[in-house]
């Protein structure tokens, strides 16, 4: 039976669970050469939504999936190389054009948190979450 894509709109989740389920769904349909921007403020839910995708990405040890803010990338396997950056720590924009996220494009997945820190245009699927009230995520994506 084949999985219905999710599609581009507004979604609210009232856990975690809901959170990492809605991205798994979103990432079953990957092709292996989507560019995913979260954006969102400190613990909003960007990791847990990296966790969902890479779930659905096929990645057995979900466990393995962390913000990579100290080392700036991490780089896992499942059907497809996800490459998992985090530009948290990173202020200027020339910091962030030396890591060289072009040269992993059509290598695999990309996943960047804190993504409104890239000044340059990526064809992308955009992903804001914000919390609202009661703890409530209200997750809007875009193609």
């Amino acid at each position: 039976m084949k999985q219905e894509v999710l599609k581009a709109g507004d979604y609210r989740t009232s856990n975690e669970e809901g959170t990492f389920n809605l991205a798994r769904r979103l990432a079953e349909s990957f092709q292996g050469r989507e560019v995913v921007l979260l954006r969102g403020e400190l613990g909003a839910g960007k990791t847990v939504f990296a966790k969902g995708l890479a779930a659905g990405l096929g990645v057995e040890d979900i466990g393995q999936v962390c913000s990579p803010s100290y080392t700036l990338l991490n780089i896992y396997q499942g059907r497809h190389l996800i490459f998992h950056f985090d530009l948290y720590r990173l202020d200027k924009a020339a910091d962030i054009d030396d890591l060289g996220l072009e040269d992993y494009l059509d290598r695999g997945v990309i996943l960047i948190e804190w993504a409104e820190k890239v000044r340059f245009s990526l064809e992308a699927i955009d992903v804001e979450i914000a919390v609202g009230t009661a703890g409530e995520r209200r997750i809007r994506i875009r193609r």
